[in-house]
């Protein structure tokens, strides 16, 4: 069961940017790309913990802003030699609104 929580207008997320979002004890980056796309990833890189949200978004990637490991937005997994996974989770937009839905194990946390 997913629980789905809304976290404010497409708008406020500017193209190639990302908002952070905490839920629980979880901290969440929302990105949206240039062609409007939206994902959403823990916000921690899996090499060394660096905040995914503070990176340089490209394409549906973005790249970590502390060691230059590029992660893959809609899969939250490492790209290249690297390897690792940021947890990604499922996102979308409905009228404008932007809603996370995270497991309703991960939401009670």
């Amino acid at each position: 069961m997913i629980a789905w929580y809304d976290i404010g207008a497409l708008d406020e997320v500017a193209p190639l940017a990302a908002r952070k979002v905490r839920i629980g004890d979880k901290q969440i980056a929302v990105f949206r790309t240039a062609d409007d796309q939206v994902f959403a990833v823990e916000n921690k890189c899996p090499h060394r913990g660096g905040p995914l949200a503070d990176g340089i978004v490209h394409g549906h990637k973005v790249t970590c802003p502390l060691h230059n490991w590029v992660i893959d937005l809609k899969t939250g997994e490492a790209t290249g030699a690297d390897e690792g996974c940021a947890h990604a989770f499922a996102i979308e937009v409905v009228g404008g609104r932007i809603r996370l839905g995270l497991p309703a194990a991960v939401a009670a946390e």
